[in-house]
């Protein structure tokens, strides 16, 4: 069991989705997603059908942004895309003032999560890349869990901290992730700079939209207490 202090905070533990969360990648998502169905001649998703499947697990993106495709063809387009992904993915930058924000929050003493749809190799990959490792008490990744909506990943890292679901907070930029934490029954905080754009987000429960790291550190400043 992991402790947790202060009786008087509102949530023990904070869940972080990564790309678009964490990680300024949504762009680069997109254009490997289209880059890879060039590289097999087939239709590619506009920029808004690419964006809007980030966050799920790779098979169900590429399933969801190009229904277009014969499921036999699928192999192939996944392995384009983590070729495309792979070469860009050391020049993603983390967003400004992330790292400082989960610093302050794990010198507070909140246990911080991850719950993401990149892979296991992907998330240690980014991980050890931008030296964020250390911060996080436990992580679940899609091709190790269910993939989001489905609640599967925050229960799990319920079980593994031993942390109610009712003392969690979600934070995410798709509606995947707010859903998910909804059907867990975890709070969640929407952020607006990531995949899904704010109109998308007010269609899924959330206890606020938030445009920046500076409001979503203000939001936490005055909601993780009672």
């Amino acid at each position: 069991m992991i402790e947790t202090t202060k009786l008087d905070r509102r949530y023990d533990l904070v869940v972080w989705d990564w790309d678009g969360t964490i990680m300024d990648s949504t762009p680069t998502i997109v254009h490997c997603i289209q880059q890879a169905c060039r590289d097999l001649g087939f239709k590619e998703p506009d920029d808004s059908l690419a964006s809007s499947v980030i966050g799920l697990g790779i098979h169900d993106s590429l399933r969801r942004a190009v229904p277009w495709i014969e499921p036999v063809h699928f192999p192939s387009l996944t392995e384009r895309f983590r070729y495309h992904y792979l070469a860009k993915d050391h020049e993603l930058h983390l967003f400004v003032g992330i790292r400082e924000l989960l610093e302050k929050l794990r010198a507070d003493g909140y246990l911080l999560g991850i719950s993401t749809g990149k892979s296991r190799v992907g998330l240690n990959r980014s991980l050890e890349f931008h030296e964020l490792g250390h911060l996080f008490h436990e992580t679940r990744t899609a091709d190790e869990s269910f993939s989001k909506p489905h609640p599967g990943m925050l229960l799990e890292l319920s079980d593994a901290t031993q942390v109610s679901v009712r003392r969690m907070l979600m934070i995410g930029d798709t509606t995947h992730d707010l859903d998910m934490a909804a059907n867990a029954g975890v709070d969640a905080v929407a952020v607006t700079y990531g995949a899904h754009p704010l109109v998308t987000l007010k269609a899924s429960p959330s206890l606020a939209h938030v445009d920046n790291v500076q409001q979503l550190a203000q939001w936490l400043n005055d909601n993780l207490t009672m």
